[in-house]
């Protein structure tokens, strides 16, 4: 093996071989779910539902209860954007996308602290804080949060929330020995930039590309 292979993918050898399937098959779904979300497509539930789901089963096996914590989130309100996307706000219209309002920040705001105040109680039950890593978490649990709140409510400044988010992510995950999943959110956040871009274009429009 090259070092430079061995750098980065090097940590999987103490993996057992359907973790590194399953993380893969999970990094999959999470990027078409992400693709998506950028052309604002109704897709990006589906997807995103099955890639959670695993990583949801992986993290916990893992014990990386804060990033569980983010996926058991990002399953629940895909489930919730899922409704929101397809509900009719008339007969004729979809909810559109639009720009978040001071009260959607506020409520973004509230989530995050709720987000915050869970994450202390979870790793104090559990004793997690233990690493610098346990503290991002927090951070990056927090921006998530109402990233994928803003999401589901079809607002454009979730890709602010995420961007940020998702920068984060990328030295984390490679901290903690999951390469697979730092590539992603690297992806993650060039997709966050055309998503803002794209989404713009489309305020105030219900179009849901299939």
């Amino acid at each position: 093996m090259s070092p430079i292979f061995d750098f980065l993918f090097g940590q999987y050898a103490e993996y057992e071989t359907y973790q590194i399937v399953l993380e893969a098959i999970a990094v999959g779904f999470g990027l078409i779910s992400a693709l998506c979300s950028w052309r604002n497509s109704i897709w990006v539930y589906p997807t995103g539902i099955v890639s959670t789901a695993i990583f949801v089963y992986l993290l916990w096996q893992w014990g990386l209860l804060g990033d569980l914590i983010i996926q058991g989130y990002y399953f629940v309100m895909s489930i919730y954007g899922w409704y929101i996307w397809t509900r009719k706000i008339t007969p004729e219209k979809h909810t559109p996308i639009t720009n978040a309002t001071a009260k959607d920040h506020t409520i973004a705001l509230l989530i995050s602290g709720a987000a915050l105040i869970g994450v202390f109680v979870v790793y104090t039950v559990f004793n997690k804080w233990n690493s610098w890593t346990a503290y991002v978490d927090t951070v990056t649990t927090a921006l998530f949060f109402a990233g994928m709140w803003m999401l589901a409510k079809r607002k454009v400044a979730n890709w602010i929330y995420l961007l940020a988010g998702n920068i984060i992510s990328v030295p984390l995950y490679f901290y903690k020995g999951y390469t697979l999943s730092s590539i992603l959110y690297l992806i993650f956040i060039l997709i966050s930039i055309l998503g803002y871009q794209t989404w713009k274009k489309h305020l105030n429009s219900d179009q849901v590309i299939a």
